[in-house]
């Protein structure tokens, strides 16, 4: 009997450490590459990823500003210190939704530089996932599904 309330309770530990949020620790000198990142130029031509730079220039500062925006998000949620992979998906949710209103208007190589650019914030966070969000503003879908 005892036994089975050990099996038990250790299984019950189990469940719901299984279920609980995984915290995510801000790497060191992350607060410099979000700085850095919201900095730099973007949507310039970057041939390292065979990006041939913005397609439409009127949007470049629109884009621009829609991805630092994304950059804030993630430092507020990094400044916090109590980060969870939750917090980080629900940033790139947010972020990729503020690209709704003018979706059409980007054409493909523009919206790929848009995810490369939430997976260098990723990146600073140390986050491996986008659970698919990514995909999803691309393709519509996500393929791994």
């Amino acid at each position: 009997m005892k036994k089975t309330i050990s099996i038990f309770l250790v299984l019950l530990f189990f469940m719901f450490t299984a279920c609980g949020q995984k915290q995510i620790k801000t790497p060191n000198k992350a607060m410099e590459k979000f700085e850095k990142f919201k900095a730099k130029e973007k949507f310039v031509e970057d041939m390292k990823i065979l990006y041939p730079g913005i397609g439409d220039e009127k949007l470049k500062p629109i884009l621009t500003e829609k991805i630092n925006l994304a950059a804030e998000d993630f430092e507020k949620i990094a400044q916090n210190g109590n980060a969870t992979d939750e917090d980080y998906q629900n940033a790139i949710g947010k972020g990729l939704d503020r690209f709704k209103s003018i979706y059409l208007e980007i054409d493909t190589e523009d919206r790929e530089r848009v995810c490369a650019y939430f997976e260098e914030l990723m990146d600073i966070v140390g986050l491996e996932s986008s659970d698919g969000q990514l995909n999803n503003f691309m393709y519509g879908f996500d393929p791994t599904n």
